[in-house]
């Protein structure tokens, strides 16, 4: 069965995911798709054999499409995704599933009053090979228990527009739902620390920040959130068990001897270094859906990752660790 894809969202991510589904995703085609900027859309929708549509609610409602993906301006996420619902129509969000946990409720609350999951939320970390091989040493059982995180999210340079509370809410939401994936445990609490401001900021971003986070059994995670590095775009992730360290390598298939160096290359961007881990969530979102089955990250975790980010927030604010209680996931979620 080949599912029709309606893609609400034709920029740059949009594009890439467009070109993902038709040229490397067995099972699925794009057949719609829509846009505020209308000419270019629409020229995108004749170069693929696709319908334009002026808006994603009439998108959504089409025949033509099956299934929807959003990759929208981020405050057009909710009420897609609730329209996708109220269509019982499955639907993948790009982060952030909503611009605030009182929308990412909403969404959820919509989908247990549907009763079925439809949502898969875009954290594509959880698909790369690194984080995969990861996980499954940290629950092996072989090293002991997991008892510290020490992670950075680098990238080599940030423009005017990217702001303080952008490293949190844009940058670090990775982290906040892999790290809790990697360690299968929620926060209990977050602080935020924000050190010596690096020359290559400007006025509006602090840059780097310190973000802390406590598990219920007690594991201490240190997040470096550095946008400014200058050197390329660095992911680490290293994890300090009972009998081991455990942590992620920068991707690299060649290594290079010059100029009296030794050296493999850092990858300079998220594309570059996620290009696969996107192949492979998208591919794994079809086959799901064609099992009519999601086994990806849901509205649950796109809620609490939402509640964690606006802890962040409050801690940097604040300047004082801030606790979080989370309700009981509910069942369709377990």
């Amino acid at each position: 069965m080949e599912i029709k894809v309606g893609v609400i969202g034709t920029g740059a991510i949009g594009i890439e995911h467009i070109h993902r589904i038709n040229e490397k995703t067995q099972g699925a085609r794009v057949t719609a798709v829509s846009d505020i900027n209308v000419d270019t859309a629409t020229a995108l929708a004749k170069t693929i054999d696709a319908q334009f549509f002026e808006t994603g609610e009439a998108l959504i409602a089409s025949d033509i499409v099956d299934v929807v993906v959003v990759t929208s301006w981020d405050p057009t996420h909710e009420q897609y995704v609730l329209e996708a619902i109220k269509h019982g129509k499955y639907v993948f969000c790009e982060k952030p599933l909503a611009m605030d946990s009182e929308g990412c409720r909403r969404i959820v609350d919509a989908e247990i009053a549907y009763g079925k999951k439809l949502v898969q939320v875009g954290f594509m970390r959880r698909y790369d090979r690194g984080y995969i091989e990861l996980k499954k040493a940290i629950h092996s059982g072989k090293y002991g228990e997991p008892l510290m995180l020490h992670c950075a999210h680098r990238n080599p340079s940030a423009d005017e527009n990217y702001t303080t509370p952008m490293a949190i809410s844009n940058t670090a939401i990775h982290e906040i739902d892999v790290l809790r994936w990697l360690v299968e445990e929620d926060y209990t609490s977050v602080q935020l620390l924000l050190p010596k401001k690096t020359k290559n900021s400007h006025k509006d971003l602090h840059d780097p920040q310190l973000l802390i986070f406590e598990t219920a059994s007690g594991i201490t995670m240190d997040l470096e959130v550095f946008v400014n590095c200058r050197f390329g775009y660095d992911i680490k992730c290293d994890v300090v068990c009972e009998e081991a360290e455990i942590g992620l390598t920068d991707p690299a298939y060649i290594r290079t001897k010059a100029e009296e160096r030794n050296y493999t290359a850092i990858s300079p961007d998220w594309q570059t270094r996620f290009l696969e881990a996107y192949d492979y969530e998208f591919q794994l979102w079809v086959q799901a859906i064609q099992e009519d089955k999601l086994t990806g990250p849901t509205a649950w975790d796109g809620y609490t990752a939402s509640i964690t980010m606006m802890a962040l927030h409050e801690a940097r604010e604040t300047g004082q660790k801030v606790n979080i209680t989370l309700e009981t996931c509910p069942a369709i979620y377990q």
